[in-house]
Order: C-alpha cells, then structure tokens, then sequence
C-alpha cells in the first residue's frame, strides 16, 4: 500500500507500530535519531510520515522540519499524548495516544489513500 516512515523514542513502542502497519499492508522504516531520518529520507520517497508520541515537544518541530525538507512529499501524522497538547500546527493529521491498534492504522490508511489520490 504505502511506504511509511515512524519515528519515534522507544524501541518497543517502534516495533509495535511497524509490525501493525506491515500487518496492514504497507511498508515500514523506523527511525530513532535525526541522522537516521536524513538517511532514510535521501534514499526513499515515503508517502506517510509519522511522529512518535513519546517524542520531546522540543523535538518534534526538529523532526518536523527535517521530514518537510527530506521528504516533502509525504503527508504527516503527529501522535501526541492523550491529555496532552499537539506539538505541531504544520501537519496533515493528529491522532491522541493511546488508541487501539485500528484507529492508527485507519489514520495512516487515510493519509495514504489521501496521497495516492491527490
């Protein structure tokens, strides 16, 4: 279906999503550091970016800037803590976390479809 890149702090909570989203049927790159993202983005056209939730309110802008300038073709999802704020204004779509597995899937699915058909 589509080529994603997750970002995100935590390993385990990485895996979790890639291994929902493959499930899915799309294809999955985990990034952890902003070096990785770079590297990721120069070599792939990802259709969907996703910002991890558990990623600094700092951060977040960073990685931001660095998905729109390495990979400005991609819609973004920012994942952001349930009583928490968004982080980002400049983004295709929020999802509140946590959520069941079927709502995240649903969003990315939407963003995908959304970039498949614009």
């Amino acid at each position: 279906m589509a080529l994603v890149l997750c970002t995100g702090v935590k390993p385990a909570v990485m895996t979790t999503r890639r291994l929902l989203l493959e499930r899915a049927g799309h294809q999955v790159v985990s990034v952890g550091t902003e070096k990785e993202l770079e590297k990721a983005c120069t070599e792939q056209s990802f259709d969907v970016a996703v910002i991890g939730h558990e990623m600094s309110v700092k951060a977040k802008p960073r990685v931001l800037v660095l998905v729109r300038k390495h990979c400005p073709a991609a819609a973004i999802l920012e994942l952001y803590p349930q009583y928490g704020e968004r982080a980002l204004a400049d983004v295709d779509a929020w999802l509140p976390m946590p959520v069941g597995p079927q709502k995240f899937i649903d969003a990315v699915n939407s963003l995908a479809n959304k970039r498949v058909a614009g």
